[in-house]
């Protein structure tokens, strides 16, 4: 008899999850959205083996539900369908913020398992119509269990991971986790924002290099979602940003300095450090 992994929302990463995972072990993959275009789609294009708009139909009968809704949205999830959940089965998500999402899953009941999980991957588009299956190819898989998680449980994510093509998992603290991503993706996100709010942004238009696009690729984001992402993790987020305003201070003070020595030091080492972060070798995410 089959099991059954839910995925619900079908936004870019539900959708790309549901398409992933068709085919994994003896699972039915069965995509849930309230989206009446988004369930015509994903039937249309094979997104999952099953879809349905009643999350009611397929939660109670999961053997494993992935809840890939904005943050907010997973909490809220998580309070309405407490008692809905299989008794047994894995509760998880693929949210960029950990520890308020972990400390919403304190409301499920005994016996209903629940490990955090992100995979590090996703684009600057949104919608299931940007959804591949080869979205997760070569990432890594972060996740945060209870101390009560099943070792089968992180087996079975494991085994998802690898599935859908991950580089890697890694297991951490929802704290450690919150404390990277703050630095490493929503520190970027509004490093991008505040180069766009500059005055010359129009100006400039047509006269755009690769390092300026580069940089300012991920600014056009979804506001709800990067909202919810950044207030939920704002202590975090809040000592990322301070670190990069004394960084930032520190080379203001070295160009009106005028001292072009003291200017060229301070590159040198900050492009020294770029290059011992890309020297080929053991990945340095190594947080279990």
């Amino acid at each position: 008899m089959k099991k059954t992994i839910a995925v619900v929302g079908l936004g870019l990463i539900g959708g790309s999850l549901a398409l992933a995972l068709k085919g994994f072990e003896d699972f039915e993959i069965v995509g849930v959205d309230v989206s009446q275009p988004t369930l015509r789609f994903a039937a249309e294009h094979g997104v999952g083996d099953a879809v349905t708009a009643d999350a009611m139909e397929v939660v109670p009968r999961a053997d494993v539900t992935v809840l890939c809704l904005h943050p907010r949205g997973i909490v809220r999830f998580l309070g309405e369908y407490r008692d809905v959940f299989k008794p047994g089965s894995l509760v998880t998500d693929v949210c960029g913020v950990k520890t308020s999402i972990m400390a919403g899953a304190e409301i499920l009941p005994e016996g209903v398992d629940f490990i955090g999980c992100h995979p590090m991957a996703g684009t600057e588009f949104s919608g299931i119509e940007h959804a591949f299956a080869e979205m997760f190819q070569k990432s890594h898989l972060i996740l945060t269990p209870r101390p009560s998680s099943t070792p089968e449980h992180v087996s079975l994510m494991e085994r998802m991971g690898a599935y859908i093509g991950c580089k890697d998992v890694v297991k951490t603290t929802p704290e450690e986790h919150d404390a990277i991503l703050a630095y490493t993706s929503q520190m970027m996100h509004i490093i991008a924002l505040s180069v766009c709010d500059d005055e010359q942004l129009f100006a400039c238009k047509g006269f755009e290099g690769s390092s300026f696009r580069g940089c300012t690729r991920v600014a056009a984001l979804d506001v709800s979602l990067w909202t919810e992402l950044f207030s939920m993790n704002s202590p975090a987020l809040l000592s990322a940003v301070d670190r990069l305003e004394e960084n930032l201070h520190a080379y203001r003070e070295a160009l009106a300095s005028g001292d072009v020595k003291a200017l060229s030091d301070k590159l040198a080492h900050s492009a020294g450090r770029k290059r011992r972060m890309d020297l080929e070798g053991p990945d340095t995410l190594t947080l279990e």
